[in-house]
């Protein structure tokens, strides 16, 4: 099987962000996914975030799990970190390198399979401890690389592409988010890259457990009349209660006020603003946003955007208090204080 590979060379003329990178440079290999997936939008969309960001690619380490989702990390950002784990395990195995070194940004990128099903206690765990990561779920309703079943996230009612009906009822994975204490909460579709390139920049400069639920359809098993995941129905069904403009301000910068919009200042003296599109949403209302996205699908409808973000939140090393710095960096004194030390935390516990 032979595998096109993207020329090294970029042309001269390409334009470069503050940290001398062109948006080629934050590219991976070809992708083998099928023509149309929208996981390959979503790969897309991540390269234009952290180009326009300035962030150096070897900054970040991005972890996936199992799945055609999984796979998508090896489309992006081929000069930053990368671990595929196994099925279901990725907010584990992230929570540990982030432990290891806190100086990396983490994007975790898994699907409706591998965090709805096997993982979903893995996910719950990730999001209430307020591990600092990015949490993007490629979400298509079907198992695409075991040829279509229903995920646990595929709409009651909805019908498969051989023609049979989902009779279970579907865990809303951003609603699950909302609830277990999730501090930047969104959902976009993969073919509005206007709405989700500035979610995933406001996600990546978050102070806490950011996570993404994306809508992409899946061209081969997910695409056709009856399904709630096809692009179809979603462009029809996307009822968006903002539009977020990422704003890097330096101090000293004002905001101007406006009518139809509401800014969120956050703690690193960034802001994200919020263009009003249901006029009385307010994202930072955590049972406001639930009641909202519970209403919207009621109505049949799919709630997109910033659902809800606390701009005061901390992350979980500020939490537990642990030592500034990566834990990897520290010399074996630091590590290992030798027995007297031991002696003295285990007297404290007693």
């Amino acid at each position: 099987m032979t595998y096109l590979a993207k020329p090294r060379l970029h042309h001269p003329s390409l334009t470069r962000n503050k940290v001398g990178y062109t948006r080629r440079d934050y590219e991976g290999k070809v992708s083998t996914l099928c023509a149309g997936c929208g996981h390959d939008s979503i790969s897309g969309a991540i390269v234009q975030a952290c180009w326009q960001l300035d962030i150096e690619p070897h900054r970040v380490a991005k972890l996936s799990g199992i799945g055609c989702s999984s796979k998508t990390p090896d489309y992006f950002l081929g000069a930053s970190h990368g671990f595929n784990t196994v099925h279901g395990r990725m907010p584990s195995v992230l929570t540990g390198a982030y432990l290891a070194n806190r100086e990396l940004l983490y994007l975790g990128i898994s699907g409706d399979g591998d965090s709805a099903s096997i993982g979903l206690g893995q996910f719950a765990h990730a999001m209430r401890r307020g591990v600092r990561m990015v949490y993007i779920v490629e979400n298509n309703g079907v198992y695409g690389l075991t040829k279509g079943q229903f995920s646990a996230t595929a709409d009651k009612g909805s019908v498969a592409k051989k023609g049979a009906t989902n009779n279970d009822t579907a865990i809303d994975l951003a609603a699950l988010a909302l609830q277990l204490g999730a501090t930047f909460v969104a959902r976009s579709f993969s073919g509005d890259k206007t709405q989700l390139v500035p979610l995933i920049e406001a996600a990546i400069r978050h102070g806490g457990a950011a996570f993404i639920d994306v809508v992409s359809p899946c061209v081969a098993f997910n695409n056709h009349a009856g399904s709630t995941r096809s692009y179809d129905h979603v462009r029809e069904h996307n009822e968006a209660l903002n539009r977020i403009d990422f704003i890097a301000l330096a101090p000293e910068q004002v905001v101007a006020d406006s009518p139809d919009s509401v800014d969120v200042p956050q703690a690193d003296g960034t802001t994200l603003r919020l263009r009003k599109i249901a006029p009385d949403y307010d994202p930072t209302d955590r049972p406001g946003a639930m009641n909202a996205m519970q209403l919207r699908a009621a109505a049949g409808e799919i709630a997109t955007g910033l659902l809800y973000v606390d701009p005061a939140a901390r992350d979980w090393h500020a939490a537990q208090r642990t030592a500034a710095g990566a834990l990897n960096a520290f010399g074996e004194k630091a590590l290992c204080p030798g027995a007297a030390a031991l002696e003295k935390i285990n007297a404290g516990l007693r």
